[in-house]
């Protein structure tokens, strides 16, 4: 009898904390809107970018479809049209609109989307206080997984407004950022080595009470050999990058793939994305509006294609998502950073420090160079719901680290973002390694 009676203490316990992180992740979301004019929410500024209006019928959407639908006898659709117009990829859930033309939905309004938001919102809150033992254990992954999966989507609401806002010839300001901490130097770059050898990456889940949430393409936790590497202890900095620039890295053929030289001559790039060259220098697009470009910080809004190009003309090259995973472990890197949270929403400076590496948390998603593909022994979960990672592992890169528009408490040493190697609207950035 005891035990059933912590079992059952520790059930409502659970539902609590999962309904009290429901209803703060999805607050942080309007928070992140409320910034934004209807009229800015509906802009599709290109077919990569989504309008905040729509990511916040999306998630709502999701735990719509995934949850209440099927474990709610009780609930009703909000609008069955809905379902078409913020269903984004998964096939098993029926059709949808077409991604490009997401700005053309100048309805349902941003107020009415609030409504649905809203309207899901109580229907979620009820189900979780009210399902039975059995649903409750049914539906609280699913709720974890909807909470992430809102928690990437607060990260592109801030990644595709900067886009929109960037093509207004105002310079809006998203927020004004907070004042900059004074330094008189950036940190120096050095070259951290790591012994190589077996070791083993990925995360051990899935959803171990012990080591928390997984995406399911974090694991099956591995083994890998690894040759002996050094990695550097800091981002790339824009003043570095700048010397790149101006020593003629985007014509200089030899340094770039192949794909990446036909990018870059096709779209005409000459410099990371949001940078500006006024007279003899730069100035850069940042959600705190136009400045000049500070050559301590690091660079942001490159490419993978820009990032391999930079690492050949420095000599080096870009690390593994295996040798960027060790590294952070074995040097006890703290699993904080710069992120969403110091509400900076830019990649700051490395002051001198102490710690080995720096910067492995936030401030930017650093690219690697590993393909992003299956971990040995991956199984997509069942049902549409495995289309949430599986079907996108051919032609993208991994990233590594969050950036200053990650959410707190999002990023993991194991987590792999991924993207395709010419994407720039992203918080891409770099970091090099060498071998040993």
């Amino acid at each position: 009898m005891a035990s059933m009676a912590r079992r059952a203490a520790d059930l409502d316990s659970g539902r609590e904390s999962a309904l009290d992180r429901y209803l703060a992740v999805r607050a942080r979301t309007e928070a992140l809107a409320a910034r934004l004019s209807p009229e800015d929410q509906t802009v599709q500024s290109m077919p990569d970018v989504s309008p905040t209006k729509w990511h916040r019928a999306h998630v709502t959407w999701f735990f719509e479809n995934f949850i209440l639908v099927p474990f709610d006898n009780a609930y009703h659709v909000h609008d069955p049209a809905y379902g078409y117009l913020f269903n984004s990829y998964y096939e098993g859930a029926g059709p949808r609109h077409p991604r490009p033309a997401r700005g053309m939905l100048s309805r349902p309004s941003s107020a009415e989307t609030a409504q649905y938001r809203a309207y899901v919102d109580e229907a979620m809150t009820a189900l979780v206080a009210s399902a039975s033992s059995t649903t409750w254990q049914q539906i609280a992954p699913l709720v974890d997984l909807g909470l992430h999966h809102e928690e990437q989507h607060q990260e592109l609401i801030l990644m595709d407004i900067k886009h929109v806002l960037s093509l207004n010839p105002l310079d809006p300001v998203y927020a004004s950022a907070p004042a900059a901490a004074k330094r008189n130097t950036v940190a120096a770059l050095d070259f951290v080595g790591f012994d190589g050898g077996l070791r083993q990456i990925g995360h051990v889940g899935p959803n171990t009470q012990e080591c928390g949430f997984a995406f399911d393409n974090e694991g099956p936790r591995h083994r890998i050999w690894l040759e002996p590497f050094r990695l550097a202890s800091r981002l790339v900095t824009c003043g570095e990058y700048r010397a790149f620039i101006d020593d003629g890295g985007y014509s200089r053929a030899e340094l770039w793939l192949s794909d990446g030289w036909a990018t870059i001559k096709s779209e005409g790039w000459d410099a990371p994305l949001y940078w500006r060259r006024d007279g003899d220098e730069w100035s850069i697009f940042t959600l705190g509006g136009r400045r000049a470009v500070d050559d301590d910080e690091p660079v942001v809004h490159v490419s993978y294609y820009e990032a391999d190009a930079f690492a050949r003309w420095s000599g080096k090259r870009l690390p593994t998502e295996a040798e960027w995973e060790v590294a952070a472990v074995e040097s006890d890197v703290p699993p904080s950073g710069n992120l969403m949270d110091r509400a900076a929403y830019h990649p700051q400076a490395a002051a001198p420090s102490e710690a080995k590496l720096q910067q492995m948390i936030g401030d930017v998603w650093e690219w690697t160079a590993s393909p992003y593909m299956p971990y040995p022994g991956y199984r997509p979960p069942e049902g549409t719901i495995g289309e949430y990672n599986g079907k996108f592992m051919a032609n993208q890169m991994v990233l590594r680290g969050g950036a200053a528009v990650t959410p707190p408490g999002h990023v993991r040493f194991t987590y792999r973002n991924f993207f395709y190697p010419a994407s720039r609207w992203a918080f891409g950035g770099i970091r090099l390694a060498e071998d040993q």
